[in-house]
């Protein structure tokens, strides 16, 4: 086999003989507009300025994200329970009967209203504000950057597009895996999406990071804390990425890293409000109808389970009494591990189907105020290591029902979706694990 320099020479040699061959034939009329591609391609991909540009825009887009979407939430939320007391209403004067109206508006109408209020506003700017970054041209960059990374732990290059595709959504991550040639390092990615978070684990990052991890910083900068403190959540998931990527690279996935030779496209101005249009429409609009999909049946189940009763106590609270001794384990409590395993549809239930347990309402609930909601998960035995295991867990906890769909689909073998659960379940187990008894142990809580 060549070995990997003199392959570069190789590549070397062979551009500079087409650019030679170019310059003779083909004629630029604005090549200053060349020059300036690339002056900042000098920048964009050196070793030394690339990864802190490339973390500082990812930072600058969660940091958006979480400052933009507060108001409009808020408002969507608002919304959705007005029009509920009408409902509520309509429901009276048809004489309806009590388990009717908790069944449809409790449960299916409430878990798809928190869908949409919590999902939508980050979507929509998330997603577009992604699409620029790719129209500019910059996130091939980012692949050519993250290719040294990648090729270090078995990987390719191109995994570090399919995983910018799972910040928004990892079932449609799984499908962009196409693009990556090798069968052996389309599995690798496909096995390691999960654990860069989507849009259905941002508000839980998001929120837990703002009401216990930043509750101590000055008002003013509480956004921006809360922004750093989630971009050390995703580093920390890109590191783990890159970790199993290794582990499976010397052991179920043995093989070696194919090149990854990429001619870098021109920058080009955005056509931005074509750009912003199409994404949230194209993405957001179909991210959110998939998550209503599964979220509906879903708040329908978690209603079911809170209302009906085995002697004294309902199905739900003899589920959270049997999870409970392992959860204390993990950090978390019996109430935190039946959320996510109801919540396994879709990750944006996984809040309200707690809070339903904690409030013991038998409805998804919607508590606007964040001093009451912290009031809550205080009153619930919480301290700061729930909090942390409780991000840690969503961060890598096996993937949503869709996502484990689309890897069948994509995959179409069994063993290889069970491997896709079991990886990150095991990972989610092991750091909450750990991290709960070090603290512990150390007398941190």
């Amino acid at each position: 086999m060549t070995e990997p320099s003199s392959r570069d020479e190789i590549v070397g040699q062979i551009f500079r003989a087409s650019k030679s061959i170019c310059d003779e034939v083909v004629h630029y009329q604005d090549r200053q507009k060349l020059h300036r591609s690339e002056k900042l391609d000098h920048i964009l991909t050196s070793r030394t300025w690339g990864f802190p540009i490339m973390l500082a825009m990812l930072g600058v887009i969660i940091w958006l994200t979480i400052a933009g979407a507060n108001v409009p939430s808020s408002m969507l939320a608002e919304t959705f329970g007005w029009l509920e007391g009408y409902i509520t209403l309509g429901f009276q004067a048809i004489h309806a009967p009590d388990w009717l109206h908790g069944l449809l508006v409790l449960g299916l109408y409430r878990g798809i209203s928190w869908v949409v209020s919590v999902m939508l506003p980050p979507m929509a700017i998330f997603f577009p504000a992604f699409a620029l970054l790719e129209n500019f041209g910059y996130l091939p960059r980012v692949a050519f950057n993250m290719d040294r990374l990648f090729k270090r732990s078995g990987g390719h290059g191109k995994q570090s597009l399919t995983m910018a595709m799972g910040f928004g959504c990892n079932a449609a991550a799984i499908m962009s895996t196409r693009i990556i040639e090798s069968p052996r390092e389309r599995m690798l990615a496909i096995l390691t999406n999960n654990f860069v978070p989507c849009n259905g684990r941002w508000p839980t990052l998001i929120l837990l990071s703002s009401l216990f991890m930043a509750a101590g910083v000055a008002s003013g900068l509480q956004t921006f804390a809360t922004a750093a403190i989630v971009m050390g959540m995703v580093l920390f998931g890109v590191v783990i990425t890159l970790l199993v990527s290794w582990i499976l690279s010397k052991t179920a996935l043995k093989g070696v890293p194919t090149h990854y030779t990429l001619e870098l496209p021109p920058y080009r101005r955005p056509k931005f409000w074509n750009t912003v249009i199409r994404a949230t429409l194209d993405k957001s609009l179909f991210t959110l109808k998939r998550a209503v999909i599964v979220a509906a049946p879903a708040g329908v189940i978690t209603w079911i389970l809170a209302n009906i009763f085995i002697g004294e106590l309902s199905i739900l609270e003899h589920i959270v009494a049997f999870l409970d001794p392992f959860a204390r384990a993990l950090g978390l409590d019996g109430f935190i591990l039946m959320a996510f395993i109801l919540g396994m549809p879709a990750n944006e239930i996984v809040l309200p189907i707690l809070m339903m347990g904690y409030l013991s309402t038998g409805a998804m609930t919607e508590v606007e105020d964040m001093a009451a909601l912290k009031q809550i998960f205080l009153d619930h035995g919480w301290t700061w290591l729930t909090a942390l295991n409780m991000m840690l867990f969503s961060l890598l906890h096996y993937p949503c029902g869709t996502t484990l769909i689309n890897i069948y689909k994509e995959t179409k073998s069994p063993k290889w979706t069970f491997l896709s659960f079991a990886i990150p379940t095991a990972m989610a187990i092991g750091v909450t694990f750990t991290v709960a008894q070090v603290a512990r142990g150390m007398g941190w809580v």
